[in-house]
C-alpha cells in the first residue's frame, strides 16, 4: 500500500489545547494525513475548524456519528483507516464505540473513559473486531523511557524492590475553574472528567509510566486524596501506597497545586543492584546509579542504547528532543501497525505503543484510588 495513513478527528477544533498537538505529532513522520473531521459539537465551529485546516467543506461534520457514518459509506480507497478522539474524557467512549463498531481503527487520548465498565466494553469490542486501539500514554513514546524498560527487562538492576512516580503540576494552585479557563472548566468537573481531578489526569500518566517501565503489576492500593482549593468540585492532590505482584512496593503522587511546578513528572526505579532515575523534564537523560560502580548518564543518541531507544531516537546528539517527539512515536508506530495489517503482516513489537487494556487499567487505576481514598484502606487492585 503506497499512500499515507488517512486519520478522522473528532474533537481538537479551534480554542482547544490538544487537539493541535495530536495533528502535529501525527503529521512529523510523513506517515499520517488528515482528511476529515468532527472537530466541535458546535457546527458551526467544527466547519470553521475544517476551513482552518484547509479541508474539504464535505469532509468536515457537524458531528462525529455523523462523520464515522459518512465516511463507512465511502469508497475504501477514499474514506479514512482511523479516528483520532481528542475530546473531554466523557466524550472518549461514545466515538470510539462507534468507530470500532463500523470498522476503524482507533486513537484515543487518555483517560480511555469515564468508568471501568465503559473500558472493558471498549476492550471486548476491540478484541471482537480485532481493530487496533492506541491509548496516547505519550510519555512511553520517549528513547530514554524505552532504554530504561529495556534495562529492566534485561534484568541489569535485578529483581526490583522499589517504585517512585510523582507528577506535580502547579496550573491549578488557584480557582482558575472560576474565570471559565476552558481546560481548567472541563477537567475539574466530574460530569466531563470523571470521579476524579488530578488522579485521573496526570496520576494515571504515572501509573502507566512506571508499569510500563518496570514491568511491575499493580496488586493493592492505599490512598489519600484531597481538594485544597475551596469550591472545587474534585482532587487537585493525591498520595497513593502500591504493592506489586512479586512484593516490590512503591509511592505514586500527582498535585496540580505544587505552585511553580510545570510538568515534572518523574520516576526512581530501585533494584538489587542499582537504580534508575527518569524525568520529563530533561528527557534526553537517563540517571543509573549502581551499589558497587559510578553512577552513569546514559544520553540519547550516544553509546550503545538498546534497540528499542534508538528505534524511538530522531535526531543527532546533543539536539534536544521531547514531548512532540514522544508524541510523534506513538502515531507513527500506530500508523505502522496499521500498515502491516493491511498487508496482511505482523507489526514489528520494537514500534509498540499503549493500548485499549493498558486504559482498562488505567480506569482500574482511578477507581480503585477513589475506593482507597474513601475506606482510607488498602484496597485490592
Amino acid at each position: 500500500m503506497h499512500r499515507k495513513i488517512r486519520m478522522g478527528m473528532i474533537g481538537g477544533g479551534q480554542g482547544a489545547f490538544i487537539g493541535a498537538v495530536h495533528r502535529m505529532a501525527a503529521a512529523l513522520d510523513g506517515q499520517i494525513e488528515l482528511v476529515c473531521g468532527a472537530f466541535s459539537s458546535d457546527p458551526a465551529r467544527s466547519r470553521a475548524s475544517g476551513q482552518a485546516l484547509f479541508l474539504p467543506p464535505e469532509r468536515v461534520y457537524g458531528s462525529y456519528e455523523e462523520m464515522i457514518d459518512a465516511e463507512s459509506r465511502l469508497p475504501e480507497g477514499e474514506r479514512m483507516d482511523f479516528v483520532s478522539i481528542v475530546t473531554p474524557n466523557h466524550v472518549h467512549f461514545g466515538p470510539a464505540k462507534a468507530a470500532l463498531e463500523y470498522g476503524f481503527h482507533v486513537v484515543c487520548d487518555k483517560p480511555l473513559c469515564i468508568n471501568v465498565q465503559e473500558a472493558l466494553e471498549l476492550e471486548a469490542l476491540t478484541q471482537q473486531t480485532s481493530l487496533l486501539f492506541a491509548l496516547t500514554h505519550n510519555y512511553t513514546g520517549y528513547p530514554m523511557v524505552k532504554q530504561a524498560r529495556a534495562m529492566i527487562r534485561a534484568k541489569e538492576l535485578g529483581a526490583i524492590r522499589k517504585v517512585i512516580a510523582e507528577y506535580p503540576q502547579g496550573w491549578l494552585s488557584t480557582f482558575l475553574e472560576g474565570s471559565n479557563q476552558k481546560q481548567a472548566a472541563w477537567r475539574t468537573d466530574p460530569l466531563r472528567s470523571g470521579p476524579t481531578g488530578a488522579m485521573g489526569d496526570i496520576g494515571t500518566h504515572a501509573e502507566n509510566l512506571l508499569e510500563y517501565i518496570t514491568g511491575l503489576e499493580i496488586s493493592d492500593i492505599f490512598a489519600d486524596l484531597t481538594t485544597f482549593v475551596p469550591g472545587r468540585k474534585l482532587d487537585d492532590d493525591g498520595s497513593v501506597l502500591l504493592r506489586f505482584r512479586g512484593g516490590a512496593k512503591g509511592i505514586l503522587f500527582a498535585s496540580q497545586i505544587a505552585a511553580g511546578e510545570e510538568n515534572n513528572l518523574r520516576i526512581r526505579v530501585y533494584g538489587e543492584k542499582g537504580s534508575l532515575e527518569w524525568s520529563q523534564m530533561e528527557p534526553n537523560s537517563l540517571v543509573v546509579r549502581w551499589l558497587d560502580k559510578p553512577t552513569q548518564v546514559l544520553r540519547t543518541g550516544v553509546g550503545s542504547l538498546a534497540p528499542e531507544a534508538q528505534a524511538h531516537a530522531r535526531i543527532p546528539a546533543g539536539h534536544p528532543e521531547g514531548y512532540l517527539e514522544a508524541f510523534a512515536n506513538i502515531y507513527r508506530n500506530f500508523a505502522l501497525a496499521v500498515r502491516a495489517r493491511m498487508a496482511g503482516n505482523m507489526p514489528d513489537p520494537l514500534y509498540d505503543f499503549p493500548t485499549v487494556s493498558d486504559g482498562v487499567r488505567g480506569m482500574r487505576f482511578i477507581e480503585r484510588v477513589v475506593e482507597a481514598s474513601k475506606k482510607q484502606q488498602w484496597v485490592a487492585f
